[in-house]
C-alpha cells in the first residue's frame, strides 16, 4: 500500500461556476478504494472538461492501489493493461471504468513506449502526464482540486502547456505531438510558445515511431467533430501535415483559375471548404440509422440528417477530394485546366486511407464521394435513366452535400445545388424502380451469347425501362421483341449500304 500522497501546489475547491458532477459509479468506486486505505482521485482529461462546463466522456480514476490491490476490492474487474497498472470496473450504468495505479515511467527507447513501469506516489504520477490541464485530480469525498502544475491557472487562461520540459516529453512519446494539435484544436486553446516550438521541432518524428491507427484517431477526432479546419492549420503550421498527410499538404501554391476560384489555391479551398464542413457539424442531426428521404435536407438545401457512418464518409471525401489537382495540373490558352482530377484523385485517396488503416467501408465510400464529385455537377444535363439510377443511390445525399460545400467554397453560387436537391426529391417521390423486368436469360433465349454486349444491352434495357416503366413483363417482352427485331432491321440495311459502297 501506498501512502497517501496529499501536497499539491494548490489544493482548492472548483470555481464557483463549475460544477464537477461524477457519475454515482465513479464516486462509489473512488469511495471504497479509499475506504479500504488507498489514494484514489478522478485523473485526466474528465476533470478538465467538467471544469470547462463539458459532459466528459467518461471517468478515469487514478489510485495508490495496486491492480491486484483493486481486484480484491472489486472481483468482476478485469484487467487490459495490467503491465501499465490499468484494471477496467464493470459500473451499474453499463459504461466500464478505468482504474490505473500511479505510476512512473522509465525511458522510451522507441519513442513511444516506456521500457518499464513502476508505481509510484500521486505527485509523481502527475509529473509524467503529457499536459498541465490534463494533470489535475478531483477529490470527490473531499470535493478538492489536486493541482500539483497550476493546471488550474492554464485552464482558465485557455493555454496548452506541457508539464515539464516540452522537448523531453515529446521524445518519450512521439503520439503526444499530434494530441498538442488536437487538443489545441478541440479546445480552442493556444499553445504555448516553448511547447509550440517543442511541436514543430519534433513534427517530422512522428510517422516513424507512432502507429498509423493512433494517427488516424487523432486525426478524425478533428475531422469529425466540428474543428477540422482550425486542426489543418495547426497541422500545417506544425510541419504535421507535410509529415502525416503530404498529399493534401501538396496542394498548396497549386494556382486555380480565379473565375471559378477566388478563394485561392487548392489548399486555401480546402480550408475554406473544411470550415463550411465544420458548420455542417454544429446543425445536422446524427441518427442511428438512414434517415427519411423528407428528414434530409433543410429547407435551404442543407444537409439536415446522417448517420454518424454517412459523417465519416463525408468529412474523409470533403478532405481528399480534391488531392488530384497537383498531378492533373496544366495551364491551357484560356485557363488553368485539373482533367482527371478526380479519378487520379479518387485513387490517391485511396492510397492515403488504406495508409491511415481506415476500414474498407470508409475508404469505398470516401473515394466514391472523390471519384463523383465532378460528376454530378454534370447530372442536371443527364438522360432521365441516368438521374434515376444515380438518385436511388444511397451515398448521394452525401455527394449533393459535398457539392454544396466544393462551391461554397468556390465561387459561392447554389443555383446548381439547389437544382440537383430539388430533382432527388422528385425521385424520392416516385415510386422506387422495380427489379428490371428483362435479365440476361431472356436475352439468352433471343439469341445472345453471356458476353459484353449481353451486359451492354440488358443495360440499354433497364435504362429503358426507367424512362418507360413496363404495365407487366408481357408488355416488357413485347418491347424486347420489337427492340431486338429493329436492331437486326438495322444492321442488315448497314451490310447492304456496305456491299453497294
Amino acid at each position: 500500500m501506498k501512502p497517501r500522497d496529499r501536497n499539491p501546489r494548490h489544493n482548492p475547491p472548483p470555481p464557483r461556476n463549475m460544477e464537477i458532477n461524477p457519475s454515482h459509479d465513479a464516486i462509489d468506486i473512488v469511495r471504497r478504494l479509499q475506504d479500504a486505505g488507498f489514494d484514489a482521485v478522478l485523473a485526466g482529461g474528465c476533470v478538465r472538461d467538467a471544469l470547462l462546463g463539458k459532459t466528459p466522456h467518461d471517468w478515469d480514476i487514478a489510485t495508490s492501489a495496486t491492480p491486484d490491490q483493486v481486484s480484491g476490492i472489486f472481483p468482476k474487474c478485469f484487467s487490459v493493461g495490467r503491465a501499465f497498472g490499468t484494471t477496467v470496473i464493470p459500473g451499474s450504468d453499463g459504461e466500464n471504468y478505468e482504474v490505473t495505479t500511479f505510476r512512473g515511467e522509465g525511458k522510451y527507447s522507441d519513442g513511444r513506449h516506456p521500457d518499464e513501469i513502476r508505481f509510484v506516489g500521486m505527485r509523481e504520477d502527475v509529473m509524467r502526464r503529457d499536459f498541465t490541464v490534463n494533470a489535475l485530480l478531483y477529490d470527490p469525498m473531499a470535493h478538492r482540486l489536486l493541482d500539483f502544475v497550476d493546471g488550474q491557472k492554464d485552464l482558465k487562461a485557455r493555454i496548452l502547456r506541457t508539464v515539464g520540459d516540452p522537448a523531453r516529453r515529446f521524445e518519450e512519446d512521439r503520439l503526444r505531438v499530434m494530441r498538442a494539435v488536437r487538443f489545441a484544436a478541440v479546445l480552442g486553446f493556444h499553445v504555448e510558445e516553448e511547447t509550440w516550438r517543442a511541436v514543430c521541432a519534433m513534427a517530422p518524428q512522428v510517422t516513424p515511431c507512432v502507429s498509423s491507427e493512433r494517427i488516424r484517431d487523432e486525426i478524425e477526432k478533428m475531422l469529425l467533430c466540428g474543428v477540422s479546419a482550425r486542426g489543418l492549420i495547426l497541422m500545417e503550421q506544425s510541419g504535421l501535415l507535410d509529415a502525416i498527410l503530404p498529399e493534401v499538404a501538396a496542394g498548396r501554391g497549386v494556382a486555380q483559375p480565379p473565375q471559378y476560384h477566388p478563394e485561392g489555391d487548392v489548399w486555401q479551398h480546402e480550408l475554406k471548404l473544411m470550415g463550411f464542413l465544420d458548420e455542417a457539424f454544429t446543425r445536422i442531426r446524427f441518427c442511428g440509422e438512414t434517415p427519411a428521404a423528407n428528414e434530409r435536407f433543410d429547407s435551404e438545401g442543407r444537409l439536415a440528417a446522417a448517420t454518424h457512418a454517412e459523417w465519416r464518409w463525408l468529412c474523409w471525401g470533403a478532405l481528399l477530394h480534391d488531392i488530384g489537382k497537383p498531378l492533373t495540373y496544366v495551364e491551357g490558352e484560356d485557363r488553368i485546366h485539373f482533367n482527371g482530377h478526380d479519378v487520379q484523385g479518387a485513387t490517391l485517396a485511396e492510397v492515403v486511407m488504406q495508409r491511415l488503416k481506415l476500414p474498407s467501408e470508409v475508404v469505398t465510400n470516401a473515394k466514391a464521394l472523390v471519384r463523383q464529385h465532378m460528376e454530378i455537377t454534370q447530372i442536371t444535363k443527364a438522360r432521365l435513366s441516368k438521374q434515376r439510377r444515380h438518385f436511388q443511390d444511397p451515398l448521394y445525399p452525401l455527394l449533393i452535400e459535398l457539392l454544396r460545400l466544393d462551391t461554397s467554397a468556390s465561387f459561392g453560387i447554389l443555383d446548381l445545388h439547389r437544382q440537383v436537391v430539388g430533382l432527388w426529391k422528385e425521385e424520392q417521390a416516385r415510386p422506387h424502380p422495380p427489379k428490371p423486368s428483362i435479365n440476361g436469360r431472356d436475352l439468352i433465349e433471343r439469341g445472345f451469347k453471356p458476353n459484353a454486349d449481353l451486359g451492354a444491352f440488358l443495360a440499354f434495357c433497364a435504362d429503358y425501362e426507367l424512362e418507360h416503366p413496363f404495365a407487366n413483363r408481357t408488355e416488357a417482352l413485347d418491347w424486347l421483341d420489337n427492340a431486338l427485331r429493329a436492331k437486326k432491321e438495322e444492321k442488315s440495311r448497314e451490310e447492304g449500304e456496305g456491299k453497294r459502297k
